[in-house]
């Protein structure tokens, strides 16, 4: 096995993977929970 091979190969899996949490982030189910924690700063104790 190449080291260019070996590369490309890991590029190829690391872009799936961003591809993947960039889709589960944006994804509508998530939402609710992600608004409610952007609004953990701004709560007052």
């Amino acid at each position: 096995m190449d080291i260019n091979l070996l590369r490309s190969i890991v590029t190829v899996i690391t872009l799936i993977t961003f591809v993947g949490i960039v889709i589960w982030a944006w994804s509508g189910r998530n939402r609710a929970r992600f608004e409610e924690a952007a609004r953990l700063p701004l709560e007052s104790d």
